[in-house]
């Protein structure tokens, strides 16, 4: 059973998301919050497996949410729901520990499979959504440096895949090489570049300069 915590500040948005999780057997909603701090002493209280989380919320926002309970309870996986005119904030989410995102029009099925997906410890990377953020702000010039001293080429070329939304098989294909190797250069990736997930490599990836936005 899936313990999930639903956080928005619209009554209606969190009533609506309340319903289609009921209707999974495999799910359980253990709270709701409407606001920030409200999520917090949420996932303090019930340690859920998923928080559904929202970013704009009066007083403490989505992001300062996210930031303390993915620091206080790495085992809590939180989803953050967006809309496209979110992206900044989505971003900085990605890098406070975010296990994905999710956008708020999405289908049902599509929101019980995230879910599932961050649930399990993976990461959410819908390359058609990944792809739009990540390309946006590695545009930008204040773009953090990453370093990759220490990363072999076979890992460089391991995480430019991984950015561009590949999955382990997909890059084993790709590469002509087992897929319990890359999950090894993914576990060393993740090592060496001091990240939590699979979201956190995209960002690094495109902080790093290996991959750039298509025209």
């Amino acid at each position: 059973m899936t313990r999930v915590a639903v956080v928005d500040d619209q009554e209606m948005v969190r009533t609506g998301l309340r319903m289609v999780l009921d209707a999974e057997p495999s799910m359980e909603v253990v709270g709701e919050a409407g606001d920030g701090a409200g999520a917090v002493s949420l996932a303090d209280r019930e340690r859920p497996d998923v928080v559904l989380m929202d970013i704009r919320m009066p007083g403490m926002d989505g992001l300062e949410a996210t930031r303390r309970i993915t620091a206080a309870h790495p085992e809590v996986a939180v989803l953050v729901l967006t809309t496209f005119d979110l992206d900044e904030y989505v971003y900085a989410a990605l890098r406070a520990g975010a296990a994905g995102f999710l956008l708020k029009d999405a289908p049902a099925d599509d929101l019980v499979h995230a879910i599932a997906v961050v649930a399990r410890g993976d990461a959410l990377l819908a390359p058609s959504v990944t792809k739009r953020l990540m390309a946006e702000f590695a545009a930008r010039p204040d773009a953090s440096s990453v370093s990759l001293d220490g990363v072999t080429d076979r890992e460089v070329e391991v995480l430019r895949l991984v950015a561009r939304g590949m999955s382990n098989a997909e890059i084993a294909e790709q590469l002509f090489v087992a897929e319990t190797t890359v999950k090894t250069h993914v576990s060393r990736l993740l090592m060496k570049l001091g990240v939590r997930d699979r979201v956190q490599l995209v960002v690094a990836a495109y902080e790093a300069g290996l991959v750039h936005p298509t025209p």
